[in-house]
């Protein structure tokens, strides 16, 4: 019998979150002094690297992500705060990822008069945002945005499945893999075309956002409908 998941955490949504942070990530590098939205690990490696290097005027670029970041968290648990209060399905991941469309779109649409500074912390705090609330990939733990515990995952679970036949162990580093592939996947639109669409690039990441809002949407309204029979 296979078992249901909460469309929050179906392997579609996890896909195009993932598709999503990759271009999040390859549009502030590219387009925005080489930095990163979401995997703060790199910011924090090249910050201290410049602090020891004694360049301590090109800092600013990487701690502005990471700050818009922590800021980015807090906002995104506030709204989780709030809604909790509505008993609607989904309303807490719908919530977010409107407010995700609506930071990408902001900054696709103002990015040239926009400094490079503010337009990556404005991406940093969707990624953040993103992160705050999507944690769970079928039951499982789960991140759309950093691919390091997700190669980990993948790696454990070739060996669980090949040495001792665990086929739950199989299915999950597929999953998982399914996740990776989809972040390079975005990554590689956005870098392909960042040349072509220059600042409007961000906008495949609005797009796999916005396929999320529709589903969401859709079953929100077939489960009030279920609800009101």
């Amino acid at each position: 019998m296979t078992q249901s998941f909460p469309t929050n955490e179906r392997l579609m949504i996890g896909s195009l979150l993932a598709a999503s942070a990759g271009g999040f990530d390859a549009f502030t590098y590219l387009q925005h002094g080489e930095v990163f939205a979401g995997l703060q690990t790199g910011n924090l490696i090249l910050l201290g690297v410049h602090l020891g290097q004694g360049q301590f005027g090109v800092t600013i670029h990487y701690l502005i992500p990471i700050l818009a970041f922590i800021f980015g968290t807090m906002v995104a648990r506030f709204f989780q705060h709030t809604i909790k209060k509505s008993k609607q399905p989904l309303a807490a991941p719908q919530l977010i990822i409107t407010w995700e469309i609506l930071l990408t779109a902001i900054v696709a649409l103002a990015d040239p008069v926009l400094p490079d500074l503010l337009a990556s912390a404005l991406i940093s705090m969707t990624a953040a945002a993103q992160l705050q609330e999507f944690r769970k990939l079928k039951g499982g733990p789960f991140t759309s945005l950093m691919m390091t515990g997700n190669l980990r995952t993948v790696a454990e679970g070739i060996y669980d499945g090949l040495i001792h036949h665990n086929t739950d162990a199989s299915r999950k580093a597929l999953d998982i893999l399914t996740i990776i592939l989809s972040f390079s996947f975005g990554a590689g639109l956005v870098g392909g075309f960042s040349h072509m669409f220059s600042h409007y690039v961000i906008l495949i990441s609005t797009l796999f956002l916005s396929i999320i809002w529709f589903v969401f949407w859709r079953s929100r309204l077939i489960l009030s409908k279920e609800q009101g029979k």
